[in-house]
């Protein structure tokens, strides 16, 4: 019988025999299709337990990319996805699926599940390998894992494709360990078994089910073993568009978030902030009054405020209104929109093509695009259990090993002395990168000896919590004999934090040293700035300035911003030379993907329709992480809309339609990935026409989602489709963050058009009057409301 040295070798043979990869990711020999193999183990355990091994790469050969014509930009090439999948390949191996006695298999994944579906797209690759039912397959959040490096960050759309592999690898290794204790239980050959739904038949009519098997197909050592994996002829889960396996639990209220759980002698627990941004407590001049409310346990200072513990979160808000605390100045003092702007224009670094008249016109245009609000609907929350000599933490953390490090070094512990459990969390994209909540609560939790249940008021997450940066985009164009020459783009912004780092400590630190953050922020723009088009001598640089504001990877990071102004210059480069719009970009984009996408959206919005006065189209289009997305969106600018009354609320222009294609390679669940684009448009939507934050004295004038005004229902497209396009190769692309800069640059190219001015300031309405009365920075939040009929903060 042929050993594992002698089969690997073999192996190694056929796969460097001479063929060409085909868009599926299979090797195609002179003798036909094969198929690609890979190397995982089957790991000592009770009962069965694999795993995959990605440290190496798979065996197989994948020849060159045939040489272009033009030099590819360098995200083409290898962009953040591809860092971060190839940082997480290494530990692979101690991401771990099991097969339990009762027929079901675990897994528990190193991401964070903010409600972006990662944990149905997870089962689903499971049960495709594994031929085991969806409802048969639990996915849960991994705790924090030191070991796992950078593999267990949760950003840049990188989840399915950084695990997409690893976890079909695992399974396809466990269903092959059961048809062999199968064979062996059956009296059957392996060739001659079926399986199906968790059930192994042979042709004598004899069956096994995995839990049966689960135990005999153990190993009580690690062995290592190669396998291959289903060819997507063969598929018939990934693909295929699943309700969410959290669905039930979610409309039902059963869904457990991190304020939900019950930890033994944890209570209500939220903090007193300073009226300015970042400001520090001098003293707290009623501390005995404030002990002495109903329901109050205790009070501390700790770094960012004056945290108040009581026996419900009504009791903490009424004592977090009744202190009186002497407050020092903070990292944004007198600080406005307009300072930061002046600092901004005088950062940006210089074009330096000249204006070449006469041989060739010169377009030009400069944004402005305010702060943002990062908040998430669940508000930001942890639970704390700090002990003298250990310290146990529940949150919906995206980097939990920083998190987990952090809080040992705050605490005075060593992180093996910190639990970080990940909880699942209701919403994100970007903002639970930061465990600013978790190094609260052990903060607190320390101070009082006590476990805390701590929670975020509203009014604390639009005033101090994490924001979209303030930034401006330049950008000069030239064009001669009806082709673009050159195309130059200086972005400049405020300070965007990645102490985050890429999920671990060291990357975090670098993050944030004092030069260190530049150069990390230079290095996640370069490798996520991808143009769509051929605009000849093309160079996006950017300046960050401002470390005063609490910031953060919003979802696209700089993407929407840039995306935005490139695609309003480009209309203006089609006007000036002639030529439609959507033809123009046709002739630009650089590849097939592209231009189909922009072929649906016109084909189904009926591109260059007739439209009243005041109403018209805008066209976008973004490629980012081995996907590409296009939307086509119609807008209503007209008096009778923009006019339109309702109470305490901004209406404005409204979009009327979006008609949206998406190709993100090969789509594991198509109906996920339609609520991630239809989430992106509405993002796009907001940050264009009506959701920014107004700086105003060292303080954001917003409040609450009431006047901070997101996409509302007045403001939603009636009309609204949603396109996956057809496959275009064997693995998933990114999706998470996709649709948010080709929406937000559909709908201000729309407006542009139906108003013949382009804008410049974004979103629209920042410089209109605010329509809300700014809530009081002291008290630092507003008073709850006593019937519940009137509104909510």
């Amino acid at each position: 019988m042929m050993d594992v040295h002698d089969r690997l070798t073999q192996e190694h043979a056929e796969a460097a025999a001479p063929g060409t990869q085909d868009t599926l990711g299979e090797q195609r020999t002179q003798g036909g299709v094969g198929r690609r193999r890979f190397l995982g183990y089957v790991l000592a355990a009770p009962t069965l337990a694999v795993a995959a091994q990605l440290g190496e790469a798979a065996i197989g050969t994948t020849p060159a990319h045939a040489a272009t014509a033009a030099l590819p930009e360098l995200t083409e090439i290898f962009d953040l996805n591809d860092m971060l999948t190839a940082a997480a390949l290494p530990t692979a191996a101690l991401i771990t699926i099991h097969v339990h006695a009762d027929g079901t298999a675990s897994f528990a994944l190193p991401r964070a599940e903010v409600g972006q579906g990662i944990t149905t797209s997870t089962a689903m690759l499971i049960a495709e390998e594994l031929d085991l039912p969806l409802e048969k397959i639990r996915v849960t959040l991994a705790d924090a894992r030191p070991e796992l490096l950078f593999n267990q960050l949760t950003g840049g759309s990188n989840t399915t494709i950084s695990t997409y592999t690893p976890i079909r690898v695992a399974a396809a290794i466990a269903r092959k360990r059961l048809l062999e204790a199968a064979a062996d239980l059956l009296g059957a050959g392996i060739s001659t078994l079926t399986s199906k739904a968790g059930v192994i038949s042979a042709p004598n009519g004899r069956s096994a089910t995995y839990g049966s098997l689960a135990e005999k197909a153990a190993s009580r050592t690690t062995v290592r073993v190669a396998t291959d994996l289903k060819p997507r002829s063969d598929f018939s889960v990934i693909g295929t568009a699943r309700n969410r396996v959290d669905a039930r639990e979610s409309v039902t209220g059963r869904k457990q978030f991190a304020m939900d759980l019950h930890v033994p002698g944890a209570s209500p627990a939220m903090v007193c902030r300073p009226p300015t941004i970042n400001g520090t407590v001098r003293s707290v001049q009623n501390l005995a009054a404030v002990r002495a409310m109903p329901g109050v346990t205790d009070v501390a200072t700790i770094s960012t405020g004056v945290a108040i513990r009581a026996r419900t979160f009504g009791q903490c808000i009424d004592a977090v209104r009744a202190l009186k605390v002497d407050w020092g100045p903070g990292t944004a003092e007198r600080a406005s929109d307009d300072t930061v702007l002046r600092e901004l224009k005088a950062a940006e670094v210089p074009l330096v093509v000249p204006k070449l008249d006469p041989l060739a016109k010169t377009v030009e245009g400069s944004f402005t695009f305010h702060f943002a609000s990062n908040s998430a609907l669940e508000p930001n929350c942890a639970v704390a259990d700090v002990r003298s000599d250990r310290a146990e933490i529940w949150a919906a953390l995206k980097s939990p090993i920083v998190a987990q490090e952090t809080i040992a070094a705050k605490l005075g512990l060593l992180p093996h002395a910190v639990t970080v459990h990940v909880t699942e969390g209701g919403g994100s994209f970007g903002r639970k990168l930061f465990s600013d909540a978790a190094l609260e609560a052990a903060e607190t939790s320390k101070a009082m000896g006590k476990p805390v249940k701590l929670m975020w008021h509203r009014t604390d997450e639009f005033r101090q919590g994490r924001t979209h940066p303030m930034a401006t985009s330049r950008v000069r164009a030239t064009y001669a004999l009806g082709k673009v020459l050159t195309y130059e783009q200086r972005h400049t912004s405020v300070s965007t934090d990645f102490g985050h780092g890429l999920g671990e400590i060291i990357t975090a630190s670098a993050a944030r040293l004092p030069v260190g953050d530049l150069t990390f922020s230079e290095t996640i723009f370069t490798l996520t700035q991808q143009s769509p088009y051929h605009l000849g001598l093309t160079t996006q640089l950017l300046n960050e300035v401002d470390k005063g504001f609490n910031t953060g990877s919003m979802r696209n990071i700089y993407s929407p911003n840039v995306r935005c102004a490139q695609e309003l210059i480009i209309d203006r480069l089609a006007d000036e030379m002639g030529k439609d719009r959507l033809h123009f970009r046709r002739q630009l984009v650089k590849d097939d993907r592209a231009r189909a996408v922009l072929d649906k959206v016109a084909e189904l919005g009926d591109w260059g329709r007739q439209l009243p006065a005041g109403m018209a189209q805008g066209i976008a289009v973004h490629p980012e992480y081995h996907g590409v997305v296009a939307v086509l969106a119609e807008i209503d600018c007209r008096p009778e809309t923009t006019g339109r009354h309702v109470p305490d609320a901004y209406t404005g222009p409204r979009v009327t339609k979006v008609v949206c294609a998406v190709d993100v390679g090969l789509a594991v669940n198509p109906k996920g990935l339609e609520a991630q684009m239809m989430g992106g448009i509405m993002d796009g939507i907001a940050i264009t026409l009506t959701s920014g934050l107004h700086l105003k004295d060292g303080t954001f004038l917003e409040g609450s989602w009431d006047n901070y005004f997101y996409t509302r229902q007045w403001n939603t497209p009636p009309e609204l489709e949603i396109v996956v396009m057809p496959p275009t190769s064997g693995k998933p692309g990114g999706a998470g963050e996709l649709a948010v800069g080709a929406a937000s640059a559909a709908v201000a190219c729309a407006y542009g058009a139906a108003t013949g001015t382009m804008p410049t300031t974004f979103p629209l309405n920042h410089s209109g009057p605010l329509g809300f009365e700014p809530l009081p920075t002291v008290p630092p939040i507003p008073q709850s409301p006593t019937d519940g009929l009137d509104r909510a903060y």
